[in-house]
């Protein structure tokens, strides 16, 4: 019988090894002889771990999302007790620190950024496990910031908005790397954009607010 450590230990490296070449290769040209090849297993480990080639990758994905949130919790986005301004920056900060580490999120992050610009059967599981509760949460913090009142379509157009100006340094991350490469060289430069699109967030909050102030007089 094989020891429980040793089959965790066998996971483990499994799916470590199938977010880098899921994120190298995509999941149509991701094969499970690769996976195993270079985790050092038996090709016949995947059936019996995860049964598919399918469902290795959907727990990939969701291995994906744990690991960069051990890296980047959010505990503190949740205190009640904070001002909602101070828990946009942390929010905002949280996520742009974990769309911008290459160092330790590398593979992750490209495995993310794969799923959705070539969604799969996985994306509807990601979306209602990890999306959802970042977006709902965002939504509570700008639905604060307007007034509990606020209008739900332009509530998300904000979140999206607001996502929107974190997501263009992961996705033209080529394009600022040659033309403004100082925002975000080093952790004090992405903390120092991550502030900037905060406060101009809370701007665009605070115009939403008054113009609803003025249609109401």
């Amino acid at each position: 019988m094989i020891a429980p450590l040793a089959n965790e230990a066998t996971i483990d490296r499994l799916l470590q090894v199938a977010v880098e070449v899921f994120a190298e290769n995509g999941f149509q040209n991701t094969t499970v002889r690769e996976i195993c090849s270079r985790a050092n297993v038996n090709v016949a480990s995947v059936n019996y771990y995860f049964r598919s080639k399918e469902a290795l990758y959907s727990q990939a994905l969701t291995f994906a999302f744990l690991e960069a949130n051990r890296l980047y919790p959010q505990d503190a986005v949740y205190d009640l007790s904070l001002a909602p301004e101070k828990r946009l920056l942390l929010f905002v900060t949280n996520f742009l620190h974990k769309l911008l580490n290459d160092h330790h999120l590398g593979f992750h992050t490209k495995l993310i950024t794969h799923e959705i610009a070539n969604p799969t059967k996985a994306l509807d599981e990601i979306i209602a496990t990890a999306i959802a509760p970042q977006c709902a949460l965002l939504e509570e913090i700008v639905t604060l910031l307007l007034d509990s009142k606020a209008n739900q379509i332009i509530v998300k157009r904000c979140v999206l908005s607001i996502l929107g100006q974190c997501l263009v340094f992961k996705h033209s991350r080529s394009i600022i790397d040659k033309l403004f490469p100082e925002l975000i060289a080093d952790s004090t430069a992405v903390q120092a954009s991550a502030e900037h699109i905060t406060q101009f967030s809370l701007v665009a909050l605070t115009q939403f607010t008054q113009a609803n102030e003025v249609l109401e007089l």
